[in-house]
């Protein structure tokens, strides 16, 4: 599948917290569109995806002055009072092409000059880790959200064959957990796992969050019947991973290996 890259310019990158993310001041999305293209993704059916023209997953935007922006945008927000960001809520903030164009790391080293009282980092790439060095200067300002929706990777290919593989994820997370980042695992949306899910989140994690369609696609559920996900666990004989009582079952196998306090259900997971 052929990806088109462009460049915008805009006028704005701090977007006021809404909805799902009203706990936060601002969310920030470095680029327009997702090369993974996830299957599941709820952008498939909001105006930025609808009114493209494109398949979701064929295109990314890449943000110019980005940087320079943030910066100004920073410093007026924070006349108000405190600031809280939510990076990305519909787009990776590592994207591949981020490997060359770096928007991400330079909004970093934005917020690290005048940092903000709080910015989660929501990502599946591994290249996160790349910014170790700027995630350690934010301290407890911090918190990556690493989403591992399974540990079955061939469930991943079937549902998300353009994201980064399970086993690079887990590895990313104890990178971050060995260098003192603050961070989580997301399992968001939930997909079919093992019951050795939890053990081997536990060695890379001490908190998870645990969402699924019904709970964290902003309309109840609706915008992920439209992409008739439902074919696919039936395709698979896995029907019984989508249902809205479902994600009680890895809540289950997670608490007997994690502390109730390291355990949080959708929105609360992610929170400032």
């Amino acid at each position: 599948m052929k990806l088109e890259y462009g460049y915008k310019t805009p006028k704005t990158l701090l977007n006021k917290g809404t909805g799902f993310l009203a706990g936060y001041t601002h969310s920030l999305n470095p680029y327009t569109g997702c090369s993974f293209g996830c299957s599941y993704c709820y952008v498939r059916k909001m105006p930025v995806s609808t009114f493209r023209g494109a398949e979701w997953g064929t295109w990314v935007d890449i943000k110019k002055d980005a940087a320079e922006l943030l910066r100004k945008e920073l410093r007026r927000a924070k006349t108000k009072g405190p600031v809280t960001i939510f990076m990305s809520s519909s787009t990776d903030p590592y994207q591949p092409v981020e490997y060359k164009e770096q928007i991400t790391r330079s909004l970093l080293e934005v917020m690290t000059e005048d940092p903000p009282e709080f910015v989660l980092v929501q990502t599946r790439s591994p290249l996160v880790t790349r910014d170790l060095d700027l995630l350690l200067q934010l301290k407890d300002k911090v918190r990556v959200s690493m989403t591992v929706e399974t540990d079955l990777d061939e469930i991943r290919k079937r549902f998300s064959p353009g994201a980064p593989s399970i086993q690079a994820r887990l590895k990313a997370l104890e990178t971050l957990k060995a260098a003192g980042v603050p961070s989580q695992a997301a399992i968001a949306p939930l997909l079919p796992s093992s019951e050795r899910f939890p053990d081997l989140l536990k060695s890379v994690v001490d908190r998870v969050c645990v969402d699924d369609y019904f709970m964290g696609d902003g309309s109840g559920g609706r915008r992920t019947r439209s992409l008739n996900m439902e074919n696919i666990y039936l395709e698979l004989g896995l029907e019984k991973w989508y249902h809205p009582h479902a994600y009680r079952i890895i809540v289950e196998r997670l608490k007997e290996v994690f502390p109730g306090n390291g355990i949080f259900i959708s929105q609360e997971g992610f929170e400032p």
